[in-house]
């Protein structure tokens, strides 16, 4: 029976072919993803960005789309994600919002930093004040951005998450 670090690398494995063919096919950035239940593979994804004026289209992100889309369901509990590197950080809320149990990943974010993939400041921007980003941020409006919130209290209809 095979152990879980032996079926950890076969997918980890089939990720970076995937990234590295993705880079082949001019199809988008060196990066790959595997959503797997069961040891059963249940969707893929590659990044896009540059083939779908898409900034979103991230290989977790597309991937974690396409196993929703599948499943029929927007949690992915019980569910792993391999990526061919360490997810950004909107790949990695991304995850955590999908519920997924386990991410696995290859190269991590110094190794990306490396060939041009650099999300730190990302990560630094998030700990600043509004006032101290480098996107001019405004918040106003806060007495009536509360109607939205209200509204989904008070919805007994609404499907939590």
């Amino acid at each position: 029976m095979p152990t879980q670090e032996s079926i950890d690398r076969k997918f980890i494995q089939q990720s970076i072919r995937m990234a590295v063919e993705n880079v082949k096919q001019q199809q988008g950035g060196p990066f790959a993803a595997i959503i797997v239940k069961n040891n059963e593979i249940i969707a893929t994804g590659t990044n896009v960005v540059t083939t779908t004026d898409d900034p979103t289209a991230h290989a977790e992100i597309s991937a974690i789309r396409a196993a929703c889309k599948k499943l029929h369901t927007f949690e992915l509990e019980d569910c792993t994600i391999y990526s061919s590197c360490e997810p950004c950080p909107m790949c990695l809320g991304a995850i955590y919002w999908a519920h997924l149990s386990r991410l696995v990943f290859a190269a991590d974010k110094k190794q990306a930093a490396e060939a041009g993939f650099d999300d730190d400041f990302i990560y630094k921007e998030i700990d600043l004040t509004y006032e101290k980003r480098k996107l001019i941020t405004s918040q106003i409006l806060t007495e009536e951005g509360e109607a939205p919130f209200e509204a989904w209290r008070n919805n007994d209809l609404k499907i939590t998450y």
